[in-house]
């Protein structure tokens, strides 16, 4: 069997990594076809990933993995490498596909922006750096390309930074993932530490965790994972450091879709999983997973009922999902984590591109401010109810299925948190019927002058759409294709009948009231928030959280760091300014004294006669 894809699988990032360079070498020489240059070095990535996942398909193929010594001190050594695994292969082909689809729809919706080129240069590098992170075999090169996927993101939702918004959501992304960042690296400073041979790579963490228990204590083990999960919890938008994700729409719609809904929010559940083997050996971690994901499940999509701008609506369900990704990995479902992010990578992505080509025909974010726009934007439209239907959970489009997989084994193990998980399920249905009803649906606007976009930006969407439809049948509950592939061994995911009613029904429920509501006009727009404005009021400002953190936090923070600031410069510098005024002081009066004249001379020395007097006969009342 051929392993020619396999061995040279570093190719894949390299090449998003040149684009990166030659963009930002050339500059604005290149105009237009800058974006053309990283476009096709994601279309080359993306065809050798599909030739990669095809050489692991044909059979059972091993997992291959090279290393290069990277610092060598005495006895202690730190390689750098790339590992291949079925499941890295999986990350390649999602990463590369979403990323060339946005790049493609990126040519249309860019094209009058004039950094243009160094758009497209910052998405190379991101893309590049999730490659990177994918593909890393140990963690300390995990966390370089983790950290590197931090700085795009910063770059890149700060794009249009002669917005104020903008500006500030990039810092505060910046400053929030870095309270996780921080335990990812102390976790990995502790694993330097514990582990035999100070090995970093995760197959010596596999072979410590997994099957030498006992080498570490339970208490470090327990400690590392959660400072692991909280790394996770920064990057992956989980509660409570969510606040940072539906701000970051501010950035170009191209990148909601590309780092906030398919990539780059996916790396902490992608990082839980390749170090699931410590979460395992600590039943406290794997239950703080499953718990703060089922809360942030049901507590993003309360939110999202109350939101009407198109874009946090569906950032709100990015936290959500991610939520129902992290309740999979504490109650030991892999197979069902890793299936929702295959296909939520899909279905959110077209969902951001299809509200891309909203906000690119009608100007605006708003969803009061739209309407009927189906008639116009038919393939927008059309696209877009896959994609909210895939995410709902309606059978038989992929959201179903992998959905179906968490709550299976959620109502097998923790029958409290699949409930949690069903009531999230109720409600993303709604707000995405209450989505795409008052976008699509109803009367158009007077002043929108609608239209459809151009091919460029729809070709993306239809593609996503398909893969929304077919990409659930790779683990069904009557074949578990994906699990076997994976790990090699059967998926846990069985048929569960009445998980799949129940799912199925929520959901249902869910689109049935959304379009009473938003469409039949039979259930009263209002009939909540009349009986009940203190709800509504409390999830339009996403419970408060933002302003108790600044309450908390920021205010307090800024308070110190103001108080610093004026000891800095009265203390410290004060301290410095007195010295030199001293010496110029002092200088300047013996500039005064040695002046040449014999009187000033006899006088000084007259002066210290007397005070060498009064010193000497002083010294007898003293």
């Amino acid at each position: 069997m051929s392993t020619f894809f396999t061995e040279n699988a570093w190719l894949v990032p390299v090449l998003p990594f040149a684009a990166f360079v030659v963009l930002t070498a050339m500059g604005k020489g290149l105009k237009q076809s800058g974006a053309w240059v990283a476009t096709i070095a994601s279309f080359v990535s993306l065809v050798l990933s599909l030739c990669l996942a095809s050489e692991r398909l044909s059979g059972n193929a091993a997992d291959y993995s090279r290393q290069y010594d990277w610092i060598h001190i005495g006895n202690m050594k730190l390689s750098a490498g790339y590992e291949v695994t079925n499941l890295s292969t999986l990350m390649l082909v999602v990463v590369t596909l979403v990323a060339f689809l946005v790049n493609l729809y990126s040519l249309g919706y860019m094209k009058k922006d004039e950094r243009i080129t160094t758009f497209f240069s910052y998405v190379a590098l991101f893309t590049g750096s999730m490659l990177g992170l994918v593909l890393s075999d140990n963690l300390l090169t995990f966390y370089i390309f983790w950290e590197l996927v931090g700085v795009c993101s910063f770059l890149l939702v700060g794009f249009w930074f002669q917005k104020p918004e903008a500006k500030a959501a990039a810092k505060k992304a910046f400053i929030v993932t870095r309270i996780g960042d921080l335990g990812l690296l102390i976790a990995i400073l502790l694993l330097f530490w514990y582990m035999p041979g100070h090995a970093l790579d995760f197959t010596a963490l596999h072979n410590v965790f997994h099957t030498q228990s006992g080498v570490i204590t339970t208490s470090i083990t327990t400690l590392i994972a959660l400072l692991i999960f909280l790394g996770a919890v920064g990057k992956s938008g989980q509660f409570p450091l969510h606040v940072w994700l539906p701000d970051a729409m501010e950035g170009p719609t191209p990148i909601s879709a590309l780092i906030h809904a398919a990539t780059m929010v996916a790396a902490g559940v992608f990082l839980v999983v390749r170090t699931f083997d410590i979460f395992e050996a600590s039943q406290i971690a794997m239950n703080t997973v499953a718990i703060i994901g089922a809360f942030t499940a049901i507590f993003a999509a309360m939110i999202g009922l109350a939101q009407n701008d198109i874009k946090r609506v569906l950032a709100y369900s990015t936290i959500s999902q991610l939520g129902y990704m992290m309740l999979a990995l504490g109650v030991g479902s892999v197979t069902g984590a890793m299936f929702h992010l295959f296909t939520h990578a899909f279905f959110k992505a077209l969902l951001f591109l299809g509200a891309g080509s909203v906000i690119h025909s009608v100007h605006t974010q708003d969803i009061r401010e739209m309407g009927g726009l189906g008639g116009k934007m038919k393939l927008t439209a059309w696209t877009f109810g896959i994609g909210a239907l895939a995410l709902s959970g309606i059978p038989p489009f992929s959201g179903f299925w992998s959905k179906d997989a968490i709550l299976s084994v959620a109502m097998d193990k923790q029958p409290i948190l699949f409930i949690v998980g069903l009531i999230a399920a109720f409600f993303t249905a709604l707000y995405m019927a209450r989505l795409f009803f008052l976008v699509f649906t109803g009367k158009p606007r007077e002043n929108q002058h609608a239209h459809e976009s151009p091919s460029v930006m729809t070709i993306p969407l239809v593609v996503l759409a398909v893969l929304a439809v077919v990409a659930g049948f790779v683990e069904t509950p009557f074949n578990g294709w994906l699990g076997n592939w994976l790990w090699g061994e059967q998926s846990e995911h069985n048929v569960n009948g009445l998980v799949m009613i129940l799912s199925a029904a929520v959901a249902l429920l869910g689109l049935y009231i959304g379009w009473l509501t938003y469409v039949k006009g039979t259930i009263r727009r209002d009939a909540i928030s009349s009986r009940m404005p203190g709800l509504l009021k409390l999830l339009e400002n996403k419970f408060y959280i933002d302003e108790l953190y600044r309450a908390l936090f920021v205010k307090p923070l800024q308070s110190l760091g103001k108080a610093l600031e004026l000891f800095d410069e009265y203390v410290v510098d004060g301290i410095v300014r007195a010295s030199g005024y001293s010496v110029s002081a002092i200088g300047k009066l013996n500039s005064r004294l040695q002046n040449g004249q014999v009187q000033t001379y006899a006088l000084t020395a007259l002066i210290g006669i007397v005070i060498l007097i009064v010193a000497i006969a002083g010294r007898r009342f003293w």
